[in-house]
């Protein structure tokens, strides 16, 4: 099995050693930088399969690598972030982070939402590989309600034809949506489905989330597409729900 490689950018040069032994066991080979700057050029210079990134660093800190990456870098992104500070969380979110993590955590936590990250960027992957029904399964690939359009190949989200980058969780969340339009879904459901776990008390993430699929399709579509249904979830209308 090919070992999958993650990149820590983390001041914290014990828990760098500790995840750097811990990971290995799991089949990862993890690259470590102790400063934004570093972990930066690194995330644009080398290939990861993901990105391990500290809040408070020198040099650069964790929300500035996250801009300075913008939205078309790929590599997904794990926050670290103190422990109750929900508006890093958000932050982060915001930003482009793929989900967070607050420190302390436990090391089977850490892996638990590595895994859950991987997980959902092979799912689409695995669509863009070759198949001896490759018609058929470019057809599959093809999501469209509306003006809206999702190509699982390539992981493209578009409206009216104009692209539009969104992380992989981001785009998660928009394929079930658009799977189960006309159709409220659960915020429950969507973290369950998507983030792997359950969705814990004052955990805003699928609302930022959510924020941020509104904002990017903003200048490209009219009118609402997802509803807030009030104490039930998020709707994504169809042409008669509006």
């Amino acid at each position: 099995m090919n070992k999958k490689h993650i990149l820590l950018i983390d001041d914290d040069h014990e828990l760098a050693e500790l995840l750097v032994d811990y990971l290995a066991q799991q089949n990862f080979l993890v690259h470590c930088c102790f400063d934004g700057q570093s972990g930066l050029e690194q995330a644009f210079t080398n290939k990861y399969d993901l990105i391990l990134l500290d809040v408070m660093m020198p040099k650069l800190n964790g929300f500035e690598v996250l801009k300075a990456l913008g939205q078309e870098h790929k590599t997904p992104v794990l926050m670290l972030t103190a422990k109750g500070d929900h508006s890093d969380k958000v932050r982060g979110l915001e930003l482009g982070a793929d989900d967070y993590l607050a420190k302390p955590f436990h090391h089977q936590e850490l892996l638990a939402r590595i895994n859950a990250i991987l997980r959902r960027i092979q799912l689409v992957s695995q669509q863009n590989e070759p198949s001896i029904q490759a018609t058929h399964e470019q057809e599959k690939s093809l999501l469209t309600v509306n003006d809206i359009a999702l190509n699982h190949a390539i992981r493209a989200a578009s409206c009216h034809g104009n692209s539009i980058e969104l992380t992989g969780t981001e785009y998660q969340i928009l394929t079930l949506l658009l799977e189960n339009h006309g159709k409220i879904i659960s915020k429950d459901t969507i973290s369950e489905q998507v983030l792997s776990r359950k969705l814990s008390p004052f955990d805003r993430s699928i609302d930022v989330h959510i924020g941020n699929i509104r904002r990017k399709f903003l200048p490209f579509c009219s009118g609402e597409k997802i509803k807030t249904v009030r104490g039930a979830g998020y709707l994504f209308l169809t042409g008669e729900d509006s």
